[in-house]
């Protein structure tokens, strides 16, 4: 795991396909939007597949693999000339560890979403939520039917009032600022006590929601002062908030754990579903955040003496 460089290249991930393409151009736009470099990653295993119904010997997967970089990179010289600084790299090894190496200085890495559906998809989008947790640095994953919208200038994120949600708002007002667009902030998921107590536990809720919101914001708010921001408080349970949101924007942004196994159910479920790029942003835990985990492990682990 490395830590994210704000001001590093945007890299992408190359796989020779056609679909792919579209991916590159996402990652293109966002460079260009910056002024940074674009690097683009193409993964590729040593033992490449072979079967008996092979009439003539397989190219090696390094040759695939440095032909799928020719390809793109021809493709975006011819959309967008020189103006764009760019840097091919092939590399050797899983498809995790290779594109975690090569974003390890990235500001941003960019990956198509699997057209797998079901469960399996569910799976994909846990290699993705793993692969940010490597990378350090932002991860936003395209659906490969992605094309260039109005709503390209419209960004959602999630937050929860955690410290989770502090690098996934500060990504998402850059964004929204470098597309000098509109940001949404959702904040859902009515809490199991407000079956309880107060005579109007919504409208409690609603209040605590609204000053959870208002603290969050104030240092980004005067930190971007040209994004226009819109505040969106929901009863639906916090991945189907988002999702829903995804058919308005052009981005939703969500926070995840950096950990070793980082279990984000949220992150997980409401990007599976996305129709729209989501950018899984890790949040970083901090020396007091890691001294309380420690504690709260320690305490969970004695047992009390009989």
């Amino acid at each position: 795991m490395t830590a994210w460089n704000r001001t590093g290249p945007v890299a992408v991930e190359v796989d020779g396909t056609a679909e792919n393409l579209r991916v590159v151009d996402y990652a293109a736009a966002a460079a260009l939007r910056s002024g940074a470099e674009l690097v683009l990653v193409a993964p590729y295993s040593a033992h490449g597949s072979a079967t008996p119904m092979t009439a003539y010997a397989p190219k090696p997967p390094a040759d695939l693999a440095d032909a799928a970089l020719r390809i793109a990179v021809a493709h975006l010289r011819h959309r967008n000339g020189y103006a764009l600084e760019l840097v091919a790299v092939a590399g050797e090894g899983s498809r995790s560890r290779v594109l975690a190496h090569a974003a390890r200085k990235a500001r941003m890495l960019v990956v198509g979403r699997s057209r797998s559906r079901g469960p399996q998809r569910l799976v994909h989008t846990q290699a993705n939520l793993t692969l940010t947790a490597r990378a350090g640095c932002p991860v936003v994953v395209v659906p490969l039917s992605w094309k260039p919208s109005l709503l390209d200038r419209k960004v959602a994120v999630g937050i929860d009032g955690t410290a989770l949600s502090a690098e996934a708002l500060e990504f998402a007002f850059g964004e929204a600022a470098a597309r000098e667009g509109d940001l949404i902030v959702v904040h859902a998921g009515l809490p199991a006590e407000r079956a309880f107590v107060d005579e109007d536990p919504e409208s409690s809720w609603i209040s605590r929601a609204e000053y959870v919101l208002s603290e969050t914001l104030a240092p980004w708010t005067s930190r971007f002062p040209t994004v226009k921001v819109t505040r969106f408080l929901s009863s639906r349970p916090p991945a189907a908030a988002l999702v829903h949101e995804s058919a308005e924007v052009g981005l939703v942004v969500v926070g995840a754990h950096s950990g070793p196994l980082p279990i984000d159910p949220v992150a997980r479920r409401s990007t599976a579903a996305m129709t729209c790029p989501v950018a899984i942003v890790p949040h970083h835990l901090t020396e007091p955040e890691r001294e309380h985990l420690l504690v709260g492990r320690r305490t969970r682990s004695v047992v009390p003496a009989t």
